[in-house]
Order: C-alpha cells, then sequence, then structure tokens
C-alpha cells in the first residue's frame, strides 16, 4: 500500500532528519529576523520619545495581534496547505522588518508590529508541517527541533544585533533591515527548498477548529476532553515561564549586580541547555517515557527551578560596582538623568555563591522549560484528527501568545508591588499545583496503546 504524505519513510524510532532539515532551516533562518529585532525593541521605541508603558504596548502588539492570526492561518494551513501560508506569513514579516527600518515615528513602529503578529503563522505552519511529517513515535523530537531553532535564534540573534550596531555605529535602523534580509531567505528558502507536507484532502473541507471567531475556537478546543487540560498547561506554563525570562535580567540586577552584558552571558548559557534538550535530548526521552511523563517532570524542574531563583542569596559578583551601576542606569537614550527603579545590592560581601546559585537554579527550570512545549504540543497533535492538525496548533499558538502579552504586564506588577523574589515563589507554587492537576487529569490515552508494547 502507498504511502501517504503524513505517513512518512522513516526507519522504526528514527526521525528522518532529511525531510525535516528544510523545516528547521526555514524556521531557524526566520527567527534570526526576530531575535534580531527582540532585544533592540524597547531601545529603538525610547529613540522615538516613547514612554516606558508606550513601549510595553508596542511589545504587547505582536503577541495580542498573533492571538488573532494564529489560529486564523493553522485552519487556512489545514485547508490549503503548509506551504503558502509559510509563504504569506513570512511576506508579512519581511514587510514588517522593512517597515521598522524606515520608521520615522512611533505610529510606524506600532504599525510593523501589528502587521508582523497578523502575519505571524510561520511557527503554527511549520508546527504543522512537522507533524505531518513525523509519527507518533519522532513528534516529540521533531516539535524539539523548533524549540532549539528558538534557542539557536535567541543565542544568534543578539550577537547579529550587536555586531550590526557596532559596525553601523549605533543606527537602529540597520538591525532592522539585517533581519528583514534574514526574513528574505526564509521566504526563498521555503519557496524552492520546502515541500508541502500536508496530506492531499479535499479543499472544500473546513475543519471545525476553522469554524467561528477566535474566542469560539478556544472555547471549543478548551471544552474538548482530549486536549482541553493540555492547552491550560500549555498556556499556564508560557504565562509562568515567559515571565522567567522577561524579568530575569531584573532580578540579577537587584541580586546580583549583573549589568546587559553579565545577563547576556546567562541568556547563552540558557540558549545552550535549550538547544541541548530540544535538540538532542528530547527524542530518546519521548520515545522511552512518552509525552506524558515528560509533562510532568516539565512542570516538577520548572516549579523547582523558578523557587530556587527565589531563593538566590543578595550577593554581587566579583566585579560588581554600586557607583559604576547606577552611572550606567543614569541617563535615558537622550542623555536626560533618570532613577534607576531597581534596587541594588551594596558594595560590600562580593563572591559567587549568589551566580553560582543562580546558575545551579537555572538548570531545572530551562530543562523543564525546554520539555514542556514540545511535549504539551506533540500530546496535543497525537489526541487531534488530522484534518484539524493546524488548527489545533494555532489555538495552542495563540494561547502562547495571549500569554505573552500578560506576563510582562502581571509579571512586572509583582514584580515592583510584592518584591523581586515574588514573582519566582508565586510561579513555583502555581506550576505545583499544575502538576497535582496534570498527575490527575492528564491520564493514558490511546496514543500509547499505539506505541510499541507487549499487547494488552
Amino acid at each position: 500500500m502507498a504511502e501517504t504524505t503524513n505517513q512518512i519513510a522513516v526507519d522504526g524510532d528514527k526521525l528522518d532528519f532529511k525531510r525535516i532539515l528544510p523545516i528547521f532551516v526555514i524556521v531557524l533562518v526566520d527567527l534570526l529576523g526576530l531575535t534580531i529585532i527582540i532585544p533592540l525593541l524597547p531601545l529603538y521605541a525610547a529613540s522615538f520619545g516613547a514612554t516606558p508603558f508606550t513601549i510595553g504596548l508596542v511589545g504587547a502588539a505582536y503577541p495580542l495581534m498573533q492571538l488573532i492570526g494564529g489560529p486564523l492561518l493553522g485552519s487556512l494551513s489545514d485547508r490549503y496547505g503548509r506551504k503558502p501560508v509559510l509563504i504569506v506569513s513570512q511576506i508579512g514579516t519581511f514587510i514588517g522588518f522593512l517597515l521598522l527600518g524606515f520608521a520615522n515615528a512611533l505610529p510606524l513602529l506600532f504599525l510593523a508590529r501589528i502587521l508582523d503578529g497578523l502575519s505571524g503563522g510561520n511557527i503554527v505552519a511549520a508546527q504543522a508541517a512537522i507533524a505531518d511529517s513525523t509519527n507518533d513515535r519522532t513528534r516529540a523530537q521533531g516539535l524539539g527541533l523548533i524549540g532549539a531553532a528558538f534557542g539557536l535564534g535567541f543565542t544568534l540573534g543578539p550577537a547579529i544585533a550587536g555586531i550590526s550596531l557596532a559596525l553601523s555605529g549605533n543606527n537602529y535602523h540597520v538591525p532592522a533591515f539585517v533581519a528583514a534580509a534574514f526574513s528574505l531567505a526564509s521566504i526563498l528558502l521555503t519557496t524552492f527548498w520546502f515541500k508541502e507536507t500536508r496530506p492531499e484532502r479535499d479543499t472544500n473541507y473546513v475543519s471545525s477548529s476553522a469554524k467561528g471567531n477566535i474566542v469560539q475556537k478556544i472555547a471549543r478546543a478548551l471544552s474538548n476532553p482530549a486536549i482541553g487540560m493540555l492547552l491550560v498547561l500549555i498556556f499556564m506554563q508560557q504565562l509562568v515561564f515567559g515571565g522567567y525570562e522577561n524579568l530575569i535580567p531584573l532580578f540579577t540586577l537587584s541580586r546580583l549586580g549583573l549589568n546587559g552584558i553579565g545577563n547576556a552571558v546567562l541568556f547563552v548559557f540558557v540558549g545552550v541547555i535549550i538547544v541541548l534538550v530540544q535538540g538532542k535530548y528530547i527524542g530518546p526521552w519521548s520515545r522511552k517515557y512518552g509525552e506524558r511523563k515528560l509533562i510532568y517532570v516539565g512542570l516538577g524542574l520548572l516549579s523547582l527551578g523558578l523557587i530556587l531563583t527565589a531563593l538566590t542569596p543578595r550577593q554581587p559578583v566579583s566585579w560588581y560596582s554600586q557607583a559604576d551601576t547606577v552611572a550606567e542606569f543614569s541617563t535615558d537614550q537622550d542623555g536626560n538623568a533618570q532613577k534607576l527603579e531597581v534596587s541594588l545590592p551594596a558594595d560590600g560581601n562580593k563572591g559567587w555563591l549568589g551566580l553560582a546559585w543562580m546558575l545551579a537554579a537555572l538548570i531545572p527550570a530551562t530543562i523543564g522549560g525546554g520539555l514542556l512545549s514540545p511535549s504539551i504540543n506533540s500530546l496535543i497533535t497525537r489526541r487531534t484528527p488530522a484534518a484539524e492538525v493546524g488548527g489545533t496548533l494555532g489555538v495552542s499558538a495563540a494561547l502562547v501568545s495571549a500569554a505573552n502579552a500578560l506576563t510582562p504586564v502581571i509579571g512586572g506588577a509583582i514584580f515592583q508591588f510584592l518584591g523581586v523574589s515574588a514573582p519566582f515563589l508565586i510561579g513555583g507554587v502555581i506550576l505545583a499545583a499544575l502538576l497535582i492537576l496534570a498527575l490527575q487529569r492528564i491520564t493514558p490515552g490511546a496514543e500509547e496503546q499505539r506505541s510499541p508494547a507487549p499487547a494488552q
């Protein structure tokens, strides 16, 4: 019997890297454009005189628009194919980066991020393509490669941004054009290298996941007993882990006296762990233990890492100087004096304990965070009809976008009003409670009966 498109040629439990490679490379190139922009966007907005609140709105524009665009593009990829949706979404991203490069006022920054967010179905379509191109035993590893691409992107992208700024004399327009160049490369790669993966079906067919508005789609998916709890977990883990990533620089500044360069090193450390977990280990682990058990482990490790982070001793690193740090943050981008709103450690009691503790806490937190998203999405695809995978992953992406829009506001408020440790301690407790709930609600499904195992 001839193989269908989604029944790919795999040798037992081995992932077909030749088939996955184009998707991985396209996602990585696409993410390099995004990760060049993300670290610079607040400073870019500040150069146009934006207030901190306005800068927050600029940052929230992309995930809010993704909340609308993600499910729509995911459903369209189910109906018309992954390739056309990838190309359309990448063209939107390309135009958005060009707008950033040519921007001379704040409204153009908002327009650029809104357009990029609405067309931001790149990752949804790529996840759906990987779901098409893997079997039940290799799907978590395939989806993990997208996470590995994120890790590589967040390691290389900021470095490329720094180099482009250094070569251009700190011209913030230049990194936007460099990001646009990467986006154009991803369009060309998709057009000439990527082969359609969606199984053939009637294009007049409309899946249930494509019906209704975004609120109805999310409500329908959450009410599905097979995947509802998994979607709750994808939202909550992103809300907590996203806040962790956003607040780590402020936390380490307050506890350890680490400035931007010190935090960049920490993020490289995090990126390396993510690449190892999602690029190398999640495949063998998922085949040996299954996604359900990896979700349990991920929740437990992330909870432990957050609680350990909250308990980090307030000991500045040996090269810290309070006076130099105050001077570094005492003026804004226009050279005006400003007050640093984050408390700093005193110059005394310097040492390595605080930094060593922080690095140790990052290990379980990053491994846990690295396991959760691909494992949850993989289990979602295994419990979703093949014709609705794209739409369901679109709902998952929409919930992630909603979490990304909320987490800076919620986490920042807790950080400011309840103390620097509070977001991590509260997040750790929430995840521990979710672990207990997951043990009760995410039970073995039919997909585990299809795994190679002795017959029942």
